[in-house]
Order: C-alpha cells, then structure tokens, then sequence
C-alpha cells in the first residue's frame, strides 16, 4: 500500500512542472515595448485636464517700470518680515507701530497672546492678520 501510494506520489510529482515568472515592463523608457509608445502618449494627452490660458506667460507687453516697482515692494515687505520675525524673536523687542510701504499700510500691535500684524492693500483694499505668538 505504501509503494502504491509512492508510485502515485513520484508519477504525479513528476508531471509538475514549473515555470519562471519574468516580468516585462509597459513603458518603453523602462525596457517594454516600442510600440507601447503611442498608446501610452494618447492616454495621458486625454487624462490631461490642463489647458494653457493667454495672460499666464509673461507677456512683452508688461511696463518694466511696474515691474520694477513690483519687485522693489516685494523686497521691502520681505526685508520687514525678516526683522519683525528677528525682532520678535531675537533679544530686543518688537516696537509697535504703523508703517507704509508702497500700497501697502503695515500696523504691529502688541497683544496679550503675542503680536498682531495688521496688512492692508490699500490699492484693492485686502486685508490680512497675522499674529506671532509669544513664547
């Protein structure tokens, strides 16, 4: 019984037989398929939502000198946010105040909580509050 049993096991075990996986890549760039090319192209220019629109591009048309005047305001508000943040959390204190800087009118009130910092556009009449805490 144990020999037949034997048999069945060696004869059924040796019509088994198996193969290597061997994975093939889609995308040609990573070694698929050439001709994966085109359909991989097609389906991305459909899933692609983006659509450029006139205005985004920096056109020639725009005044350097308002320009200019842009990046100068840029600079100035970047420079006065690093000293009100080295002031704040330096060793001196933060000074309150009010300050006007191009279109922009920057008030800094000392507070319980910390300091607020008042922005106002007064070109478009945005406003933002920002407050640094104190620790």
């Amino acid at each position: 019984m144990v020999r037949l049993l034997l048999l069945l096991l060696a004869g059924g075990y040796s019509s088994c037989f198996a193969q290597d996986f061997v994975y093939q890549p889609v995308n040609p760039a990573f070694g698929g398929n050439y001709l994966n090319y085109s359909w991989l192209l097609n389906s991305a220019q459909v899933q692609n939502g983006f659509t450029e629109e006139e205005g985004l591009l920096d056109s020639p048309d725009q005044d350097p000198i308002q320009d200019f005047s842009e990046g100068l305001q840029r600079q100035l508000l970047s420079r006065l946010s690093s000293e009100l943040i080295n002031s704040q959390f330096g060793e001196g204190g933060l000074d309150e105040g009010e300050y006007q800087i191009g279109a922009y009118q920057i008030e800094v009130i000392p507070g319980v909580d910390g300091v607020d910092i008042l922005i106002l556009d007064t070109s478009t009449g945005g406003q933002t509050t920002v407050n640094i805490p104190y620790f």
